[in-house]
């Protein structure tokens, strides 16, 4: 069903026409992994997309601070990354909208492009979503990284299959998976002409 909706209530693609990709992260902020990789991203002159836990974010201040001074945009993840397929659609709502208030804090933001954790939407929240104009953030290039795989492993996964312009790349900031990744694949990716931007706002 979503993929029959237009891009305002749900986004799988970013910018097709030009030589662009959108590096997103989920599950952060983490007091670790998130500056790593906001060194690493600042380095090449990117800028991502972060889909922030609320909790996480509550407990890490600093860091949402850091990600939007260097020109990153945060998105929703909800309040505590619940099995949503298990809430009913009062706390399914509640989970979002407790992110929202707090995210609104930090960007001045009264709604944020929402990812659903482990990408599982049901349906009554998809409709509950697109009747209060919030669009869902899914992806279009998912890195793997939250596999049991080695950095190798994906690495040479990134390298046969390459993404394509206007791709959405799901990664996360909660390991170091997505730092060894992209410490390899962004160089390659720069050279071939690509450049990186946090996804529009809807």
């Amino acid at each position: 069903m979503l993929r029959w909706l237009p891009n305002r209530w749900v986004l799988t693609r970013g910018v097709r026409r030009r030589r662009v990709l959108h590096l997103t992260f989920d599950d952060g902020p983490h007091p670790e992994h998130t500056p790593a990789l906001l060194d690493l991203l600042a380095a090449h002159g990117a800028r991502a997309t972060f889909f922030l836990i609320g909790r996480e974010a509550e407990r890490h201040p600093n860091v949402v601070a850091r990600i939007l001074r260097e020109g990153h945009a945060i998105g929703n993840h909800s309040w505590s990354h619940p099995q949503f397929e298990r809430l009913d659609l009062a706390a399914q709502r509640e989970e979002i909208e407790r992110t929202d208030r707090l995210l609104q804090s930090f960007d001045g933001l009264p709604q944020h492009d929402f990812r659903p954790p482990r990408g599982v939407m049901p349906r009554p929240m998809v409709l509950d979503c697109v009747r209060r104009g919030r669009r869902i953030a899914y992806w279009s290039y998912d890195s793997l990284d939250y596999s049991q795989r080695s950095a190798e492993e994906l690495i040479a996964s990134a390298r046969r299959h390459p993404p394509r312009a206007g791709e959405i790349l799901l990664m996360h900031d909660d390991g170091g998976l997505s730092l060894r990744l992209l410490e390899t694949m962004l160089p390659v990716w720069v050279g071939e002409g690509f450049a990186f931007e946090p996804l529009q706002a809807a």
